[in-house]
């Protein structure tokens, strides 16, 4: 992977493929692939390890040029992420919310881990789930969302938008879309939506959003194992 300054080339070298595929595809990879894996019931450890592999060589055959792992400001990306992992647990540790209606319902389903009980313990399956949540989903999402879908809607030739141009429009939109991506954790997944858009306006760098939630991912992976609160791991 690239580590170049904090803008990653936005060149289109002759024969490449189109700029959009490098920020799109390994999201739709993902997507795509855990969808399969619900609808077939397959083995989660075998699952996530195509899903792993899949997409992380999808993301060095097309995505590559788009990347950088330069955060401008990396201690305070460090901060940006402990404090969206405080605010996803803290509604549940102080008030207990989580079973409402209004997040538990037909549309968002329910706080419940899909894992098995006896994979709980299998050191290759939360080896690679937490390699997955913490290095592999930060990079993926962060292309689409904050990458690719921000400065789309701001304008179709989005490799003219900087990273970071406030357009409400677009960060709204975003914002809500992030949210519902969580199931029924979305008011905390809006809240991280929020102050995700909010630092890539900020510090105009993809790599510290993409270092904010990696951070904000391993501490929920530490505390899901620690505490045992696997619903957090949906």
């Amino acid at each position: 992977m690239s580590l170049n300054p904090a803008q990653p080339s936005q060149v289109l070298p002759a024969g490449q493929a189109h700029p959009t595929f490098g920020y799109v595809v390994p999201f739709i990879a993902f997507v795509g692939i855990m969808a399969v894996e619900h609808a077939l019931e397959l083995p989660l450890v075998w699952s996530y390890a195509v899903r792993l592999v899949v997409v992380s060589l999808l993301l060095a055959a097309i995505s590559q040029p788009y990347l950088s792992f330069r955060p401008a400001a990396p201690l305070a990306s460090v901060g940006i992420g402990v404090a969206v992992f405080l605010i996803w647990i803290g509604p549940d540790v102080l008030f207990g919310y989580r079973h409402f209606w209004w997040f538990e319902n037909s549309l968002m389903g329910s706080a419940a881990t899909s894992i098995p009980a006896a994979l709980r313990t299998s050191v290759l399956f939360l080896v690679l789930r937490i390699v997955g949540s913490s290095i592999l989903v930060p990079i993926v999402e962060e292309l689409f969302w904050r990458g690719w879908l921000l400065r789309w809607l701001v304008d179709k030739n989005f490799l003219e938008v900087p990273f970071g141009q406030y357009v409400p429009s677009a960060f709204w939109i975003v914002a809500l879309l992030f949210a519902s991506e969580h199931g029924s954790y979305w008011e905390v997944g809006l809240a991280a939506g929020i102050i995700y858009n909010w630092w890539i306006i900020h510090t105009k760098n993809l790599a510290d959003c993409m270092l904010a939630h990696a951070v904000t991912n391993a501490i929920l992976a530490a505390y899901i194992l620690m505490a045992g609160q696997w619903q957090y791991w949906l």
